[in-house]
């Protein structure tokens, strides 16, 4: 599984990623058009296909709990599907500097902005399992799939003839004095990761993180990392109480403040690649899809060929004993070794 999660290339740092203009338009549209819900409330139906998006399974038969996964990271989409979802931030998006960077990135002659979404946070715990983001397959996108499933089709090996060859620049703008850094296994799960540490204002790197496994480091106090009465429906808005604040509410409770001195605002923006005219071409007309029944089909001959016990599942999409089959047969594990979290201290 090493050579699986391996980037094309190594992750690129670039500096001053968006204009100071333009990361004011973007957190303008973020402060107008909040409450944002968590992570795992978007994307995730059950705490079983959570852990089939990270790495490490659990052992046979034990049950997971939202609460094992509960972390204070909210997201929302700036665009989707090609397409600005907010007219004042479509030269965020359809960025030319972008699409340069990734271009020579992957060493191809085509690029497509695709999506573009963010994370926000304050005070928060890194150091849990990494993860890989869902990547596009010919036929299959986040619209139609979710992103669990695109996941295991990574993990196993078995769909790279169909899969979407991606790339993301992504951007931090991160002014606390404890953690907020970036880690990533660029070797594979079995070598050491690298990190890139903050403050990173404006710092960014093109990656392909689909095929590399990543996640944020710890940052802000430590006791503040876990808010008490976070649930898998608390949201995060900005405070009207504050100009430059934000807070987390779970109901009509504020359950945290945010300064904005430890306020973590990530921009993820990510392209598909064609390395030249025939690959786009076979995008574009849809010669050559896959639909989610031939990828069942796939994956379960694959399980009968290696011997692997399970019940055929009604509804695989949500099957969560069928899911934990799947986690336990491609999941490559945790990674070797982690970094070392990181040591508060106190402002300068």
């Amino acid at each position: 599984m090493t050579e699986v999660f391996v980037p094309v290339a190594e992750p690129r740092v670039i500096e001053g990623a968006y204009s100071e203009d333009q990361h004011r338009r973007l957190l303008d549209v973020v402060r107008r058009e909040g409450p944002w819900s968590l992570i795992l409330a978007q994307h995730f139906k059950s705490p079983e296909e959570v852990v089939a998006t990270t790495s490490g399974n659990l052992p046979e038969g034990f049950k997971p709990t939202w609460d094992m996964f509960l972390s204070p990271v909210f997201r929302g989409y700036l665009a989707k599907g090609m397409t600005s979802l907010y007219p004042e931030i479509d030269d965020c998006f359809l960025n030319p500097s972008l699409l340069n960077q990734v271009r020579d990135y992957w060493g191809a002659k085509y690029a497509r902005a695709e999506n573009m979404l963010f994370n926000i946070q304050g005070p928060c715990s890194g150091g849990g399992a990494p993860h890989v983001d869902a990547t596009n397959f010919r036929g299959v996108t986040l619209q139609t799939t979710p992103i669990w499933l695109m996941n295991m089709m990574v993990k196993s090996n078995l769909f790279e003839h169909w899969r979407t060859k991606k790339a993301q620049v992504i951007a931090w703008y991160y002014k606390g004095t404890t953690g907020g850094g970036f880690t990533y296994w660029p070797q594979g799960l079995a070598a050491a990761p690298k990190q890139i540490h903050a403050p990173m204002w404006g710092r960014a790197v093109v990656v392909e993180n689909e095929k590399m496994y990543h996640g944020a480091e710890s940052c802000g106090p430590a006791a503040l990392r876990k808010p008490a009465g976070l649930d898998i429906g608390s949201v995060m808005e900005a405070d009207p109480d504050s100009a430059d604040g934000w807070r987390i509410r779970t109901g009509e409770q504020v359950i945290q403040r945010i300064p904005e001195s430890e306020f973590r605002f990530l921009i993820h923006w990510g392209a598909d690649i064609f390395m030249d005219l025939d690959e786009l071409r076979v995008s574009l007309d849809h010669s050559d899809d896959l639909t989610h029944e031939r990828i069942f089909d796939i994956l379960i001959a694959d399980l009968r060929r290696r011997g692997v016990p399970f019940v055929m599942p009604t509804d695989p999409m949500t099957d969560t004993a069928f899911i934990q089959a799947l986690t336990q047969t491609y999941d490559p594990g945790l990674p070797a070794i982690f970094p070392a979290e990181p040591e508060e201290r106190e402002a300068a």
